[in-house]
């Protein structure tokens, strides 16, 4: 039974948001993208169909966060069973990794840069799931890019921040701004260069990208700055079909996708603070607040010591989910004191997500992003093809699975959400944001799934992030209470002056009956929208 209380006005005091209610529902970071998979589910595409039009629409309304040169991971439910999807690539067989090593791993340029995943996620979830024509659902992302869209809040601020940032890239600069000007909240831009990609990708089923013209781009631009990057290295380039890992949770099951992503912290937390009887305490009740803290410490410590490229992992990740070990960790839980265990928290990065539900009850939870804003300052000149930095994921400590290596996926912080119940899906779901991710899970899961709450109210419920062994951080309006509970225990306790995406930016579609619910985090420019 879902607690609609929460997101009902109290008195005289409004709701930051409603629920979304519909047989069809998209959810996303960016409103013209959210509408354009709408949009395709009204044509009578399926929830897939939906999602790759919406994904393709997100590189262009949305470029501070994600782009042509992005990874992606996807968990679909295609009417029967769940799906896992990781295109996430490698990084050059031929990478100077002494060198790299010993200057430590860049996060801009081109030794920064691993193989594009994105495009061969949209083209295998399409050939896997997909119903209608490729150039349609490409169409509309062609049409944004070449007649131009108007450009929200959160996105003309955070490119503003990247024309400074990549300031000695030219051909970035070249393609993303005008002259050194950047957008405007409102103005209307246009990237006809992405146009013509899209429209290549649209025309060769993704080959070019991997193999055609495209690559060919691609590979002379490495050649041209002495970049490790080869053809060879596109040509190579593979998704892996997965099966997504799960721990109980509540009457759910958590399902998160296996490394080289961070889902496992996820998990851990989860199975971690399901033997807390979380339900038996008020949703903000600083008590579970601190349950939550701790479990999610556990996660993060195991991710950080296991996890790596599937063909690198250690044999030791086996138990991370293994009952009796998720038990112990649990019983060294203290209610009243915080364990000084020495926590790595993953870097910060920009993302996009998307969640689909349509009327036959399939759903589709996808994320995708370029890892820090428009990714390494890559551009592939003519081309619109902003190249991720995802090779700054790697450890660079010798022995350890993730370790910086050729050929190799490094440690990825995008990880799309998705709860079943009784062997039914029960909500798709991300939380956007580096280390936020595992934790919004976490958050929101506990309050959706323990307490009762509509998809809505709890993404618009206040957070809390762990920053280190002892430093939490939290937003200002966690109550006073609860702050002061945690100080008293002992965690380092930082308010934030206000709320904004450094918590997060989350997006739901859970299923109520024939019908799909959809929330949409106000801390990002999207919203989620139903027919």
């Amino acid at each position: 039974m879902i607690d609609w209380s929460h997101s009902l006005p109290a008195g005289a005091r409004p709701a930051a948001r409603m629920p979304m209610i519909g047989r069809q529902v998209v959810a996303t970071s960016q409103p013209l993208a959210a509408q354009v998979g709408l949009d395709i589910l009204g044509l009578g595409g399926t929830a897939v169909d939906a999602a790759i039009a919406t994904a393709a629409a997100l590189t262009v309304a949305e470029p501070t966060a994600n782009g042509l040169g992005s990874d992606a991971f996807a968990i679909t439910w295609d009417g029967h069973r769940l799906h896992g999807l990781n295109a996430s690539g490698k990084s050059p067989v031929a990478l100077p990794v002494d060198q790299i090593r010993a200057q430590g791993m860049p996060r801009l340029g081109w030794p920064s840069v691993t193989v594009p995943g994105c495009v061969s996620a949209w083209m295998d979830l399409w050939r896997a799931h997909g119903t209608m024509p490729l150039p349609s659902l490409l169409q509309p992302a062609i049409d944004l890019a070449r007649e131009g869209f108007a450009v929200s809040p959160q996105c003309a601020a955070g490119w503003k921040r990247a024309a400074d940032r990549y300031k000695g890239y030219q051909a970035w600069q070249d393609t993303f701004t005008d002259h050194g000007r950047t957008p405007e909240i409102g103005e209307t831009w246009r990237l006809p260069d992405h146009a013509n990609t899209l429209q290549l990708i649209a025309e060769t089923e993704g080959a070019a990208f991997y193999s055609g013209a495209l690559a060919d781009a691609i590979a002379a631009d490495a050649k041209r700055h002495g970049a490790a990057l080869q053809k060879s290295d596109l040509e190579g380039h593979q998704t892996l079909d997965v099966e997504p890992w799960s721990v109980p949770y509540g009457d759910v099951l958590l399902h998160e996708l296996p490394p080289n992503g961070q889902g496992l912290a996820a998990l851990i937390a989860a199975g971690v603070l399901n033997r807390l009887c979380p339900d038996q305490l008020d949703a903000d009740d600083p008590t579970l607040l601190h349950l939550q803290i701790e479990a999610m410490k556990i996660g993060f410590a195991h991710a950080d010591a296991h996890v790596a490229d599937p063909d690198h992992i250690d044999e030791l990740l086996a138990q991370c989910l293994d009952p009796a070990r998720l038990d112990a960790l649990a019983n060294a839980i203290s209610a009243d004191s915080v364990s000084t265990e020495d926590v790595s928290v993953p870097a910060w990065s920009s993302t996009v997500y998307l969640c689909v539900g349509d009327d036959q009850g399939r759903a589709v939870s996808l994320i995708q992003s370029n890892y820090e804003g428009f990714g390494s300052g890559v551009v592939i000149p003519g081309t619109g093809i902003a190249m991720q930095n995802r090779g700054a994921g790697f450890a660079n400590q010798p022995g350890h699975p993730n370790d910086i290596d050729g050929g190799k996926r490094p440690y990825h912080t995008i990880i799309p959400g998705f709860t079943t119940k009784d062997g039914a899906p029960h909500m798709a779901f991300g939380v956007m944001g580096g280390p936020m991710q595992p934790q919004g899970h976490l958050q929101v899961l506990c309050r959706i799934v323990s307490h009762g709450w509509d998809p809505q109210a709890a993404l618009d419920a206040p957070r809390w992030r762990v920053e280190g062994p002892r430093r939490v951080t939290v937003e200002p309006d966690l109550p006073a209470n609860s702050i002061a509970y945690l100080r008293n225990i002992g965690h380092d306790v930082v308010v934030a002056p206000h709320r904004d995406v450094s918590f997060g930016g989350g997006q739901i579609a859970m299923r109520v009956g024939d019908n799909w619910c959809g929330g949409s985090d106000g801390r990002r420019d999207g919203q989620a929208v139903t027919r």
